[in-house]
C-alpha cells in the first residue's frame, strides 16, 4: 500500500491515490515555484481504514437508507452529521497508525502545519470543492495531525460536498479523501488571486488580508480587493476593507487578532507585492491553460503558493475573458453554513429586532377589523398586507432560515469535544428554552383539566352551549383566543369558531394527555459539564454557543407562529372580501387568491383566470421521491386486488416504538378530528399545528430532519418520531394500523 507520498515524489500516474491538489502542488514545486514543503496520506490509507474498521459498511448502510436525491438538505445534514461522528469515535487501525507516525515525525517533528483535503474528486474540469472540504492550519504534533486527518475524512460526508455531489450526479460509493499535510507559513499577509474574476467581468481579481488566509476564506475577515487588467496588470480599482483584525496562530489553534494603528491604516499588499501575485496567477493560467484560483500567503519578501485549481465559472475564455460556462452552484451550498460570529451578529438582530418588529407589526394590523372597513379601504387592505406579509417572508428566508445553523454549528462543537456515542446528546442542552407552542400547549391542558373537572360544563360543551358555560371558563377561553385566534394551517385560520376548539378541548379532557417530559436531565449540570470541557480562556466562547444553539433551536418553533399572526391578518382581510364577493354565483370564492379577491372587490365585472392563476400563502411543500417499500396486499371495497407498502424507511427523531391508527393530516378538519392515541401522519409540522400533538401516540412526518419541528416537539413529549418518510400521506390512511419505530426510524403498516 503507498500510504504517504511527499511532494518530490508525486507523479501524474499518483492522480488517483493524491487527488488533483496535491498532484498541482507537486508539479508546480518541479517548476521551481515555492511551494511549503509537505506530504500526501493518499487514499489507499482512507480506503483501508474504512476497510478495517468497518467504517466503509456503515457508511454504505447510511448512504442506502433513502435515496440522495430524495432528502432534503435537512435531512443531508443529519446523515453528515452520524458520519462525522462515525469518524471521531473510530480511531485509526494501530497498523496504520504506526506506519504513518514515523514519516511525519521526521518530516515535521513539532513544526506547525496545515492540513487540507485533496479528494480526486476535487478541482475536476467542471467542479470545484473549494471551501466544501475542512481545512485545518497551526496544528502541532504527531497525533494532533493524525486526528485532524480523519477530521478531513470526515469532511468528504459534510453535507455542503454530498449537495454539491448530487447536483454533479458523482458517484458516492467511489468518493475518496487524500490529505495534504504542509508546513505552515505565518504569513505577513495572505490571499487569493483569480487570474479572470469568477464575477465575468472579464478582469483579474486579487484580495488579501493581514495574517493567514483562513479569516479571508472563511468570511470572516474582510479583504482588500484589487481589479487588473489582464493583459498589463494595471491596477483598474481597489477596495479597501475596514481592517480591524487578522488571524494569527496561537497555541492552540488560531484567533483574531487586533491590527497595529499602521496596518489598519495600509493596505495588506505594497504595489510591488500585488504585481508578484498578480503575475503568478497569470502564470499559473499559462500552465495549466485554463484561469486559476490561486491561494497563496507573503513573509518577508517571499511569495509562497499554497495551492492552485481551476476557476470553474470561466468557460473556454478567449483573451479578454468573455466566454462563460453555466454559474457554479456551490456559493448557495456554502451559505448553508454560517460563520461563529456571522450567527453571533444574527442573534442579536433576530431577537432584539426582528422577532418584535413582527409581532409590533402583527399587533399593529390586528387593530383594523377589515369588516368594517369600505371596498375601497378593504382593497387598499389587502394589498397592504399582501405586501407586508412577503417582506416578513423574504426575512424568513434571508435570516431566520440561515440563523437555524446555529443548533447545528452547537452540535457539531459538542460533539466534536464530546464524542458522545448518540450524534443527537447534544440536543438534550437545546431543550432548556422557551417555546411559544408549548405554551400554548399547557395554556389547552389548563382549559381541558377546567372540563375534566367538572361533569356540568363537559354537558353543556358536548351539547354544544358553549355560551352557557361558567364565567371563569368563559374567561379563560376568551383569553386562549384572544392570545392565538391567529394560528393558521394552509393559509385557513385555525380558530374562525369555536367549534373546533371545543371538539379538540373535549378530546383532551377525556383522558389526562401529557405535558412535556418529566425527569429530563439535570440541565444546570448538562450545562456545567459541557463549558467545563473548555479551558477557563474558551469557556465565554462555550457560553456564547451554547446560547446561540439554543435560540436557533427556539426559533424553529416561535418565528413561525408569529409569521402566522401576520399571514392572519391578510387572511382575516381576503375572508372578508371572498363575504362581500360571495353573491356572484358565477365565481368560487373559495379558490381566489388574495389579489383575485381584490380585483373582483374593485371591478365585479372581471373574469379571473382561476385555472391558470397560481398563488400560495404558504411555502409550497414538494414530494421528492419514494423509499424503499416492502408490498402488502390488500382488497378495495368492490373486491379489487391491489398491492399496498407494508413498510416505509424513515430517519429515526424520537426513541420509543408506538402502535394505533394513523390520521394522517391535510386540512384544518383533520386537526380537530384527532383522538387521543392516535398517531399524527402528515407532510411537514407546522409550529402552528402542534397543539394536538398531547393526544398523538407518535409522529411520522414526510420532512426529515432531527431539527424539524416535529422531531423537536415529539422530543419535548417524549413520543416515537419517524421523519423523512417520503410520501407519508399518500402510504398512509387515516385508519390505517400502524407501528412507529422510532429506535430504527421504521413505520410499518400492519396487514
Amino acid at each position: 500500500m503507498t500510504g504517504i507520498l511527499p511532494f518530490e515524489g508525486i507523479e501524474p500516474r499518483h492522480r488517483g491515490l493524491v487527488g488533483g491538489k496535491a498532484l498541482a502542488l507537486a508539479a508546480l514545486q518541479r517548476r521551481g515555484i515555492t511551494v511549503p514543503g509537505g506530504l500526501c496520506v493518499t487514499t489507499a490509507v482512507y480506503r483501508e481504514v474504512l476497510r478495517t474498521t468497518g467504517l466503509g459498511t456503515r457508511i454504505a448502510m447510511e448512504l442506502g437508507r433513502l435515496p440522495l436525491t430524495a432528502m432534503r438538505w435537512e435531512e443531508i445534514w443529519d446523515m453528515a452529521l452520524r458520519i462525522r461522528s462515525l469518524f471521531l469515535r473510530t480511531p485509526i487501525p494501530g497498523r496504520l497508525k504506526d506506519a504513518l507516525t514515523p514519516e511525519l515525525e521526521a518530516r515535521f517533528g513539532g513544526h506547525a502545519v496545515a492540513v487540507r483535503s485533496s479528494s480526486p474528486q476535487e478541482d475536476r474540469s467542471g467542479a470545484s470543492f473549494a471551501g466544501l472540504h475542512d481545512s485545518y492550519v497551526n496544528v502541532r504534533g504527531t497525533d494532533a495531525i493524525l486526528e485532524h486527518i480523519r477530521l478531513v475524512w470526515a469532511s468528504l460526508w459534510s453535507d455542503g460536498a454530498l449537495l454539491y455531489r448530487r447536483e454533479l450526479g458523482m458517484d458516492m460509493q467511489k468518493s475518496a479523501m487524500a490529505v495534504i499535510v504542509q508546513r505552515l507559513v505565518d504569513g505577513d499577509c495572505s490571499g487569493v488571486a483569480f487570474s479572470m474574476s469568477p464575477d465575468g467581468a472579464g478582469h483579474a481579481v486579487v484580495e488579501s488580508v493581514y495574517g493567514l488566509n483562513q479569516g479571508l476564506v472563511d468570511g470572516t475577515i474582510a479583504p482588500d480587493r484589487w481589479n487588473l487588467d489582464r493583459r498589463s496588470g494595471r491596477v483598474l480599482e481597489h477596495t479597501p476593507a475596514v481592517r480591524r483584525q487578522a488571524l494569527r496562530p496561537v497555541d492552540d489553534g488560531v484567533a483574531a487578532m487586533p491590527l497595529t494603528d499602521a496596518e489598519k491604516n495600509q493596505p495588506p499588499l505594497a504595489a510591488g507585492a500585488l504585481d508578484r501575485v498578480f503575475r503568478l496567477s497569470m502564470d499559473l493560467e499559462e500552465t495549466f491553460g485554463r484561469p486559476q484560483d490561486v491561494e497563496w500567503t507573503v513573509r518577508g519578501d517571499r511569495l509562497f503558493l499554497l495551492q492552485s485549481r481551476p476557476v470553474t465559472t470561466v468557460g473556454d475564455a478567449s483573451a479578454d475573458g468573455n466566454a462563460w460556462s453555466a454559474a457554479d452552484k456551490r456559493p448557495w451550498y456554502l451559505s448553508l453554513k454560517r460563520s461563529f460570529d456571522n450567527l453571533k451578529t444574527l442573534h442579536r438582530r433576530i431577537e432584539d429586532e426582528l422577532l418584535p418588529q413582527m409581532a409590533a407589526e402583527a399587533e399593529r394590523l390586528s387593530r383594523t377589523d377589515p369588516a368594517g372597513l369600505s371596498d375601497e379601504g378593504l382593497i387598499d387592505a389587502i394589498r397592504t398586507r399582501m405586501r407586508i406579509h412577503r417582506h416578513w417572508v423574504d426575512v424568513y428566508w434571508r435570516d431566520f432560515i440561515p440563523f437555524a445553523h446555529g443548533a447545528r454549528l452547537f452540535g457539531q462543537v459538542y460533539n466534536d469535544l464530546v464524542r458522545p456515542d448518540d450524534p443527537y446528546a447534544f440536543t438534550a442542552l437545546l431543550g432548556e428554552t422557551r417555546m411559544t407552542g408549548l405554551d400554548r400547549n399547557r395554556d389547552l391542558q389548563r382549559l381541558a383539566g377546567m372540563i375534566r373537572e367538572s361533569d356540568r360544563l363537559r354537558e353543556q360543551l358536548t351539547a354544544g352551549a358553549p355560551d352557557d358555560a361558567p364565567p371563569d371558563f368563559t374567561e379563560h377561553l376568551n383569553a386562549f383566543l384572544a392570545r392565538y385566534e391567529d394560528l393558521t394551517f394552509k393559509s385557513v385560520r385555525f380558530f374562525k369558531d369555536r367549534s373546533g376548539l371545543v371538539r379538540l378541548l373535549l378530546e383532551m379532557a377525556a383522558q389526562r394527555t401529557p405535558g412535556p417530559v418529566a425527569g429530563k436531565p439535570d440541565m444546570a449540570a448538562l450545562t456545567a459539564d459541557f463549558i467545563n470541557r473548555f479551558p477557563p480562556d474558551r469557556q465565554g466562547f462555550a457560553r456564547q454557543i451554547l446560547e446561540i444553539g439554543r435560540s436557533s433551536y427556539r426559533l424553529r418553533d416561535n418565528d413561525n407562529i408569529v409569521l402566522a399572526r401576520i399571514e392572519a391578518q391578510l387572511l382575516k382581510a381576503v375572508d372578508e372580501g371572498k363575504r362581500r364577493i360571495g353573491v356572484l354565483d358565477r365565481v368560487d370564492v373559495g379558490v381566489l387568491t388574495p389579489t383575485q379577491v381584490a380585483t373582483l372587490l374593485s371591478d365585479p365585472d372581471a373574469r379571473p383566470d382561476i385555472a391558470g392563476e397560481q398563488e400560495a400563502i404558504d411555502e409550497p411543500v414538494q414530494h421528492q421521491g419514494r423509499p424503499g417499500l416492502g408490498p402488502a396486499a390488500g382488497v378495495t371495497a368492490d373486491g379489487d386486488f391491489v398491492m399496498r407498502a407494508r413498510q416505509a424507511i424513515g430517519q429515526p427523531a424520537g426513541q420509543g416504538l408506538a402502535v394505533g391508527p394513523a390520521r394522517v393530516i391535510s386540512a384544518v378538519d383533520d386537526l380537530f378530528r384527532f383522538k387521543a392515541g392516535e398517531i399524527l401522519v402528515c407532510d411537514a409540522i407546522d409550529p402552528n399545528m402542534t397543539f394536538v400533538v398531547p393526544l398523538a401516540a407518535a409522529i411520522v412526518e414526510r420532512r426529515g430532519g432531527m431539527l424539524v419541528h416535529g422531531a423537536i416537539i415529539a422530543r419535548e413529549y417524549g413520543l416515537p418520531c419517524v421523519t423523512g418518510v417520503a410520501d407519508a400521506t399518500t402510504l398512509i390512511h387515516t385508519g390505517d394500523r400502524i407501528t412507529v419505530d422510532g429506535y430504527l426510524g421504521i413505520v410499518t403498516l400492519d396487514t
